[in-house]
């Protein structure tokens, strides 16, 4: 991911912002919350035309999704449910943006509005491969990491799509979306090959075992 090193330096300054503020009258799971709500919000605004304010709040909903992560390791309040729930609930938010962007194309009308409604179902599709092929290939043991648009990726760019989404009569959301399509497609086929890469390897050294072991000669008694 390209913004590997951007992402270590947020999550650094933001665990260092946890840390300064001390006790927050709040819980890990609970910011988690409030982000998806705020998501929500913007998913709506976004089905109601109300691009960029939907752009605003989703840059905050973005903010808690990174503070709670901080949250809980300042805290030391890190468990595994915490991170299944934000991983679930990143599904939840994810879905209800592409839903309130298709609500919104089709309600605008115009030749385009076919191929952005089936653009974003596709940035949909590809945005969920994305992660649940990491999921799937970390549940077999296998490392899965790399791809060009994780989720920060993609809510730097929608973020950039509804705000800017009045410039030239609103062709850069509309480029946005058919980026998305394309590139969380492609990050999925990216980690599948990484997977099977991996498992090739896996393979061809227990096939290598395997003939070592039946050319090796018997020991004797």
């Amino acid at each position: 991911m390209f913004t590997t090193r951007f992402e270590d330096w947020v999550r650094r300054q933001a665990e260092a912002l946890m840390s300064a503020v001390g006790r927050v009258p709040l819980t890990p799971n609970q910011v988690t919350v409030v982000g998806v709500a705020l998501t929500f919000g913007a998913a709506f605004l976004v089905a109601f035309g109300q691009l960029r304010w939907a752009g605003v709040v989703l840059i905050f909903a973005g903010t808690c999704d990174i503070l709670d992560g901080a949250l809980a390791r300042s805290t030391h309040a890190s468990y595994p449910y915490g991170a299944f729930l934000d991983s679930t609930l990143d599904r939840y938010s994810e879905g209800a943006i592409y839903a309130g962007l298709t609500a919104y194309f089709i309600g605008m009308g115009g030749p385009l509005q076919r191929w952005l409604v089936l653009a974003t179902l596709a940035a949909l599709a590809g945005s969920f491969l994305v992660s649940y092929v990491r999921a799937r290939a970390q549940s077999l043991g296998f490392t899965c990491d790399s791809g060009l648009f994780a989720r920060p990726e993609r809510v730097v760019v929608t973020v950039i799509g509804l705000v800017f989404s009045g410039l030239f009569g609103g062709v850069v959301l509309y480029a946005v979306v058919f980026l998305l399509a394309v590139v969380t497609n492609l990050t999925a086929l990216q980690r599948i090959r990484e997977v099977w890469l991996q498992g090739r390897a896996q393979r061809l050294a227990i096939e290598r075992e395997t003939k070592a072991r039946r050319a090796a000669p018997p020991q004797t008694p």
